[in-house]
């Protein structure tokens, strides 16, 4: 399965927020949607980052407090990993395991935002592959071919 497949049966709804935002309006956006991280956007919506709960976990662990006022921009992720509508989900799982990546923003051709793909969305598409190959191998016993 490719991430076109993924984005089609998920949606491709995507949380974003600018960089001038506060961190308070990223975690309130985060607790919101109940979602894990969020791109950051310019105002031509070009991906130019991810704030993550890590990012805010980092921080604080970092300094001597957070500072919920500063900037989405002063903590976000900015060496950024994408991944496009083609992509397989195998590549997918193995990319996001190596980098230790639990978010990919999806692009398109014209490198436009398009989507996200989690590494829930990952697994949970392996996991409806290997049950689906388990139900054929049943059938294929159970018929005698």
């Amino acid at each position: 399965m490719n991430v076109a497949e993924i984005l089609a049966y998920k949606g491709s709804d995507v949380a974003t927020i600018g960089p001038d935002h506060s961190i308070r309006e990223a975690v309130g956006l985060l607790a919101d949607r109940s979602i894990g991280a969020v791109v950051v956007t310019d105002d031509a919506g070009t991906v130019i980052g991810m704030f993550s709960e890590r990012d805010v976990v980092r921080r604080a662990a970092r300094d001597d407090g957070l500072d919920l006022d500063a900037s989405v921009e002063s903590v976000m992720t900015t060496t950024l990993t994408t991944c496009r509508l083609g992509d397989l989900s195998e590549a997918l799982m193995k990319m996001m395991t190596e980098r230790r990546i639990r978010h990919l923003p999806v692009l398109d051709d014209s490198d436009e935002l398009c989507g996200i793909i989690s590494i829930g969305d990952v697994v949970k598409e392996r996991v409806n592959e290997l049950e689906t190959a388990h139900e054929q191998l049943v059938d294929y016993v159970r018929s005698g071919r």
